[in-house]
């Protein structure tokens, strides 16, 4: 009989926290997951500290391109922060335990809010390449979920409630700091595949029935396992394609990066602006 693959429970996790508590003492109040092409906010952090994620006991490693694979320590004005440079998917090969240990990570070294963001394809009609969407809700049509199992009410409760999975304070400060930078900001629903291919036509006509605005590969089980553990979550989307069906172009991986690494400066100022102007938790 072939051993249980291991899993990165939250005992895992709190070992991470001592050890990298024995390289740092920030206690950061606010947590980042930088998608394709959108980690380099990461390094406009000051006083950082860069530590790859092969050196962090039991955390998974990040091997798609665009994804650095770094958890970086810092400050953002005069926010204490935490950012994962790169995350790890289900269509990896990973378990929904690996995909959301980062951020559990996260959250145990003290952050009460997550940022969360990705590459998206847009369904809507006017979610155009380039554009930034807060997430307003989502739908995880992953197939999986990282809350199966015994539950550990150390992080949270056995059935947390998720009618507010992203907060609606958080998203109108974002879209308020949008307008006052002059830079256009949508909202819609977010669906959340297994990949890696992306989807038919066909499965984007579905989507687009059942409310999906955007679609993508990630976010989903990282946003439900920091809402059981009780964190404020603001999702943004850096649509870098129009889905399968409404583009005359195959869709492919290098204009995902391309089109994210365009959108960059503006993600940049108006993540900088959120996070500075973040309500205390």
């Amino acid at each position: 009989m072939q051993p249980a693959k291991p899993t990165r429970s939250l005992g895992g996790a709190l070992a991470s926290v001592r050890a990298l508590r024995g390289v740092s003492d920030v206690s950061p109040e606010v947590a980042l997951v930088l998608g394709s092409g959108l980690g380099t906010f990461a390094d406009t952090l000051t006083d950082k500290l860069c530590i790859p994620y092969t050196q962090i006991t039991d955390m998974p490693r990040a091997a798609v391109v665009g994804h650095a694979g770094n958890l970086v320590l810092g400050r953002c004005g005069q926010r204490r922060v935490v950012a994962m440079q790169g995350r790890v998917h289900l269509y990896e090969g990973h378990t929904p335990e690996e995909v959301v240990f980062g951020v559990r990570l996260m959250l145990q070294l003290g952050a009460r809010t997550l940022i969360i963001t990705n590459a998206a394809g847009g369904i809507r009609d006017d979610l155009a390449a380039g554009t930034l969407m807060t997430i307003e809700d989502q739908l995880n049509l992953s197939g999986h979920n990282c809350l199966l199992g015994p539950n550990d009410e150390t992080l949270g409760p056995r059935f947390p409630d998720m009618s507010e999975i992203y907060d609606r304070g958080l998203r109108a400060l974002t879209h308020e700091l949008a307008a006052r930078l002059g830079q256009p900001c949508k909202q819609g629903v977010y669906a959340g595949m297994l990949g890696p291919n992306y989807e038919t036509p066909a499965e984007i006509r579905m989507l687009r029935t059942l409310g999906a605005d955007a679609v993508g590969m990630s976010t989903v089980l990282e946003t439900i396992a920091a809402r059981h553990m009780g964190a404020r979550c603001l999702g943004i989307s850096c649509i870098t394609n129009q889905a399968a069906g409404l583009s005359t172009r195959p869709l492919s991986h290098d204009e995902v990066q391309d089109t994210a690494r365009a959108a960059e400066a503006h993600f940049k100022r108006l993540l900088n602006a959120v996070i500075e102007e973040l309500p205390s938790a």
